[in-house]
């Protein structure tokens, strides 16, 4: 019968390497980081890179390899795509008749030598090794001309020898970013080498660090990709291409910054494969999806979706696109940028530098005969009040403000200058939105919350809310206990009361209140409700659900 392992904390502890409470301290900034176990026990100063790896192999039942005992065969080191190695933490380094031994870093990633057992035609043996002497080996090995080939060009410039590893890389890190479902590809300079990170699930994680040298080809062929000037290097710049990757297309918009390290590139990856089709998929409540359809169902007025950047306004307002897309409807969009195509709906796009804005936009599109209108975002007075008009003649628009709740939706208009019997007349309602990460189904486990935590207070948990669910960490989730995210929503509905309280310039506190005082669910009970259904966490729902002390 197979021996269950035993987990990284319990080894280390067992070996008398960490304190109970050092284990405490590192599991709370694993969780408000989102690093691996391990890693935060190294960032806190408890272990040493070297006795993490010999724990690690401890657990994964393999052999440790110390710094000075690493020798790598180049000639089958070479054979792994440097970006795959880099990504992934591993490298080939010796090779016999029956297996290719490699030097891995996680055996977390063992699933990959799979894939690295099927590429090579032999079986796997893998070895743990510090993440300073992968990485000491993995420089030495490709900053260094395989035999036989060109020298590697200078800094900044590119040739027909560099440019075919470099156009691999780039290309590579793209796709490695799509397959993880990552938002954001961050390509930041820095002292001494080139960082890229990957936006999943709303935060950062590294997922490389390149040479210093390959900064300037690399932002070159970034730049050449989203037709930039790449001789221009002092001032930002904007781009946009489109790839096919897996029979779906894939729009990337490119934006450079200089730093003083040089330019960092980000590039936003709008997967059209991956796009939110369906108000069920974002995941509300049974009683405000109600509201929402009940809102969006109304021919006349106008319903806005709040929350800071990166909270899933424009998923919720093109799945409601879908939601109201039919043949009898004329539905027209005015975008910056358009990021998602709705088949059958007319989407503009916003173009300054033509006069094309939000509020010409607009203006323009009351007279195509429209019957639903979604502006991007609600930015100035003049937008604002061309929306209101449209509103109240007939038309049902839909847009987004960027404030901290529902409630605070109305009282932004206001400021913006649209008198108040007007908004109390026109809004039919608001709704407000975090994105919170999802409990990761392939490693959750229940546990039960302590009567003494403080989260009983703070959340106003009642007794009854005892078993929660929580992600293990594993190689699907990359040991965060996350993958996936769900919407934490609020919806903010005008009754008759409601729209007297408007008309008469309550502040948004007031309005909120008597929101609650009439069944509307907030944020945080919302997300509340979500970690005992075992969606997400506590945690979670601290961290992006604003709340009303």
């Amino acid at each position: 019968m197979r021996q269950e392992r035993m987990r990284l904390g319990e080894i280390l502890q067992r070996r008398g390497m960490i304190t109970a409470d050092q284990l405490a301290r590192a599991v709370e900034e694993q969780r408000r980081s989102g690093c691996r176990l391990g890693e935060a026990l190294v960032r806190l100063g408890f272990l040493t890179e070297v006795d993490l790896a010999r724990a690690l192999a401890e657990q994964a039942g393999m052999t440790f390899v110390g710094d000075s005992q690493l020798q790598v065969d180049e000639g089958v080191a070479r054979r792994l795509p440097e970006v795959v190695a880099r990504q992934y933490e591993v490298l080939p380094v010796a090779e016999s008749d029956e297996a290719i031994t490699v030097a891995i870093v996680d055996p977390l990633y063992v699933f990959f030598l799979d894939e690295l057992s099927y590429v090579f035609g032999k079986r796997i043996q893998p070895v743990v090794v510090t993440r300073s002497a992968l990485q000491r080996a993995i420089r030495r090995l490709y900053s260094a001309p395989a035999e036989g080939a060109a020298e590697p060009p200078g800094r900044g410039e590119e040739s027909s020898g560099a440019e075919a590893p470099v156009v691999s890389t780039v290309d590579d890190l793209i796709k490695g970013a799509v397959e993880e479902g990552a938002s954001d590809v961050h390509v930041e300079p820095l002292a001494d080498g080139l960082r890229v990170r990957y936006r999943v699930d709303g935060l950062l994680r590294t997922v490389m660090s390149l040479p210093a040298d390959l900064h300037g080809p690399v932002l070159s062929r970034i730049k050449i990709m989203a037709e930039l000037d790449i001789s221009e290097r002092r001032v930002p710049q904007d781009g946009r291409l489109r790839l096919h990757y897996k029979g779906r297309e894939v729009d990337l918009r490119v934006s450079t910054l200089p730093t003083v390290h040089g330019e960092k590139a980000v590039i936003r990856i709008l997967d059209q494969g991956r796009a939110i089709t369906r108000l069920e998929e974002l995941g509300f409540l049974q009683e405000t999806m109600e509201r929402y359809r009940r809102a969006i169902a109304s021919t006349a007025g106008i319903i806005l979706v709040t929350g800071p950047t990166g909270s899933g306004k424009t998923s919720t307002l093109i799945a409601t696109l879908h939601e109201l897309n039919g043949p009898e409807k004329n539905i027209v969009t005015v975008e910056d940028p358009v990021e998602y195509h709705v088949p059958g709906v007319n989407q503009v796009q916003v173009n300054v530098r033509a006069g094309l804005t939000f509020a010409s936009g607009l203006r323009s599109i009351l007279r195509q005969d429209p019957d639903v209108i979604m502006i991007g975002e609600i930015r100035d007075a003049e937008t604002a009040e061309t929306a209101i008009r449209a509103a109240l003649t007939g038309h049902l628009v839909l847009s987004t403000l960027h404030t901290n709740d529902a409630a605070g939706a109305v009282t932004r208009l206001i400021e913006m200058g649209v008198e108040p019997y007007l908004v109390a007349s026109a809004v039919i309602g608001s709704l407000a939105q975090r994105l919170a990460r999802r409990v990761c189904a392939h490693c959750a486990e229940e546990y039960e919350l302590a009567p003494e935590a403080p989260e009983r207070l703070l959340f106003h948990l009642g007794p009854d809310a005892r078993r929660f669910r929580r992600g293990r960490g594993c190689h699907y989730c990359n040991g965060t206990g996350y993958r996936g995210r769900i919407a934490l929503a609020e919806f903010f509905s005008l009754t008759p009361a409601l729209r007297e309280a408007v008309a008469a310039g309550e502040p948004a506190a007031s309005l909120r209140r008597r929101a609650v005082a009439e069944g509307m669910v907030t944020l945080p009970e919302d997300g509340v409700r979500k970690a005992c259904l075992g969606l997400t966490t506590l945690e979670e729902v601290q961290r992006v659900a604003f709340w009303e002390v």
